[in-house]
């Protein structure tokens, strides 16, 4: 769940830098060379992987588990 969340955090992030040309971690959290917004996008990206390597046993769809094949 907290990957889940952090996943959500980056996307939004991403969407404000290509919408509004705003780094939102970096507004929040004191500039892109803070320790902190660095923790984030370290966080985040771990999350990122950590999805990638645990979806296909989480996701009903991948591992076989859905009723229905999704389109």
């Amino acid at each position: 769940m907290v990957a889940f969340l952090l996943l959500v955090v980056g996307g939004l992030n991403w969407l404000s830098v290509g919408l509004l040309e705003m780094d939102l971690v970096a507004s929040i959290f004191g500039g892109m060379s803070s320790m902190l917004s660095k923790a984030v996008y370290v966080l985040v990206g771990l999350s990122a992987i950590f999805e990638v390597i645990t979806h296909k046993s989480n996701c009903r769809t991948c591992s076989g588990d859905s009723p229905t094949p999704a389109m």
